[in-house]
């Protein structure tokens, strides 16, 4: 029966291009590309875990087995660094100092340039440490267990300040800016949000208007929130120029990248912002006062800023994910800690069975969170291109399981984790920007939503025209019945093995289920609202939120496997956690996300 509505039915391929633009601002989406998959007589396939299982379907090899890509030289190196970075945090810096002051005293800053940090992933030759993404994630951690004001200010300087110089840049760029920006204490900054653009980052109004003879941009317009955006002296700036269609010579404003420093003159900033947390980091507006950009310094080509832009966010999330991974370590230790020694009522705390499911739990999400940002970051080491999707699901995993673990952080130490002594309400404090920048959580839901439906629909068109003409397409159209007909009678056509380990086999089974469920509704919703599931945000919301589950119980169901596997010393307790968050999680997704999805 659905077949043939599929066969019927193309309502659902034709959603409106402007309403996705809204949703898919700060990500890398745009429903165009529907259009030229669906002309296409091949189906694009894509290599992302999730943005398979929007199909029903899974590959893979970017989760099974659990990725490992590091070579033991590249382990040694990020172990000599960790001790030193480590020893900055005990030794020199002090968050509560930096906190109280709002901000970070300039000879900690300079010991940081000397440990290399403002460089972490810059080549060896431009003065870098030259790290891939494992290993910076590593020193992530090491960043959100100790400081995360001091992590905002290295991040905002490379993961976003100058990240589109190394993906973008040409080698003129690459050669003249990324050896002052690693060795020369010259900060970088990322300048794209505005007053009126914040999740909407295609209705930027800074303009930049290409002179006469064509050497160089005049850019004007102001920025706000810019982390260093006081302190920077390179930035990558972004603004609408006027682009001129070759074909048919029509004009349109496309948002350019450009590589501006601040002695080009008519570059300046207000004073620092003073911030709920955060607060040691630099946060200016900045302005732009008729400053004169050589063409030389534009970045990516021009009218290609919102893919420039994207691909930097995206390129960084996981970055969020391990950090704040650290961050939660270091509040599990703090309730740890306290419930080991806190007596009451004649017992110490830690053997009544509240606490100890508030400390499992917290457990579980830090877990969970490492598991999703290793896995990406591995992924990205072996030359991945599509994790955009993945690292979406993380920032927003990560930055939500940080708020629960350091809040139920609180809670265990009761009144005194609520004093400044024990630090945890500065944590609490930094932590919350995390669900509002780099993409807000709520707008990152959409992307995960409409992105994956994105790509089914383009399944559903590929099958349409094969069902249209099933003589020339009987392979594509034999298989895709045997398919659904298997799943009709409940024979699953997902199957796990032989990656995942005996102990887990039936969690991983339910897993299984769950994804075909999921394709199965995200089909049922294609049909049932067409264009028009762009509107249906109450849904897109809990589709989103089922994805985020289903992909949790993946990657942890994946390390656990492996840790088994390798006979780990940590194999029980892991197993134990794994299998805790899949019972949570398969009653999340059948009970919560696709109850809500199915009976509308």
């Amino acid at each position: 029966m659905f077949i043939i509505t599929l066969i019927r039915s193309s309502k659902f391929l034709r959603f409106p291009k402007t309403s996705v633009k809204y949703f898919s601002a700060r990500t890398n989406m745009d429903l165009k590309d529907i259009k030229s998959d669906t002309k296409s007589s091949q189906l694009k396939n894509s290599s992302s875990f999730m943005m398979n299982i929007f199909r029903g379907k899974m590959l893979s090899a970017e989760v099974f087995p659990y990725p490992d890509v590091l070579e033991t030289d590249e382990k040694e190196l990020i172990l000599s660094l960790v001790d030193p970075f480590e020893k900055f945090f005990t030794e020199i810096n002090s968050a509560t100092r930096n906190d109280e002051n709002s901000s970070i005293d300039g000879t900690v800053l300079d010991k940081l340039w000397e440990l290399g940090a403002f460089g972490i992933q810059v080549p060896e030759k431009y003065g870098g440490l030259g790290l891939g993404n494992t290993q910076y994630g590593r020193l992530c951690e090491i960043l959100g267990a100790n400081d995360l004001s001091v992590g905002i200010t290295l991040g905002a300087h490379q993961s976003i300040g100058f990240k589109g110089i190394l993906l973008f840049g040409t080698q003129q760029q690459k050669e003249k800016y990324l050896s002052k920006l690693t060795t020369e204490k010259v900060y970088a900054a990322f300048a794209l949000t505005e007053p009126s653009s914040g999740s909407d980052a295609g209705s930027i109004r800074t303009r930049a208007v290409k002179s006469d003879d064509g050497n160089y941009f005049i850019l004007n317009g102001s920025k706000i929130w810019i982390s260093n955006g006081g302190v920077a002296d390179v930035m990558t700036v972004f603004a609408q120029t006027e682009q001129v269609d070759l074909a048919t010579g029509e004009k349109k404003d496309k948002v350019t990248a450009f590589i501006v420093e601040r002695s080009f003159g008519g570059v300046t900033n207000g004073p620092p912002e003073k911030k709920m947390g955060i607060k040691a980091s630099n946060t200016t507006e900045v302005y732009f006062d008729n400053v004169k950009v050589p063409i030389d310094n534009v970045l990516g080509g021009e009218g290609n800023g919102f893919k420039v832009a994207m691909t930097i966010l995206n390129n960084g999330r996981f970055g969020m994910g391990a950090t704040l991974a650290g961050t939660m370590k270091f509040c599990i230790q703090k309730a740890v800690e306290h419930a080991k020694n806190r007596v009451q009522f004649g017992k110490k705390i830690k053997e009544y069975g509240c606490i100890q499911e508030k400390i499992s739990q917290m457990n579980i999400l830090q877990y969970a969170t490492e598991s999703m940002a290793y896995t990406i970051s591995q992924n990205m080491d072996k030359g991945s291109k599509e994790y955009h999707l993945e690292a979406a699901i993380s920032k927003i995993f990560a930055s939500e399981s940080a708020w629960y673990v350091c809040d139920e952080a609180i809670q265990i130490l009761g009144g005194m984790g609520y004093m400044k002594e024990a630090e945890l309400e500065r944590v609490l404090r930094d932590l919350r920007i995390f669900r509002i920048f780099e993409g807000t959580n709520d707008i990152l839901r959409l992307f995960v939503a409409l992105t994956g439906i994105q790509y089914a629909a383009s399944n559903l068109k590929f099958l349409q025209r094969a069902f249209k003409n099933p003589a020339n397409n009987f392979g594509i159209v034999s298989t895709e019945i045997s398919r659904r007909v298997s799943t009709s009678i409940g024979l699953g056509t997902i199957d796990f093995n032989p990656h995942i380990a005996p102990e887990l086999q039936n969690y991983a089974k339910k897993t299984a289920n769950c994804i075909e469920l999921f394709g199965k509704s995200v089909e049922r919703l294609l049909v049932k609202y067409g264009k028009n599931i762009i509107n249906e945000q109450y849904i897109l919301k809990r589709l989103s939120n089922a994805a985020i589950d289903i992909y949790s119980m993946v990657v942890t169901l994946s390390r656990t496997s492996r840790a088994i596997k390798l006979n780990l010393p940590t194999a029980q307790h892991e197993l134990n956690m794994t299998k805790v968050l899949c019972i949570q999680v398969i009653y999340n997704v059948f009970f919560s996300n696709f109850n809500s999805i199915n009976f509308r």
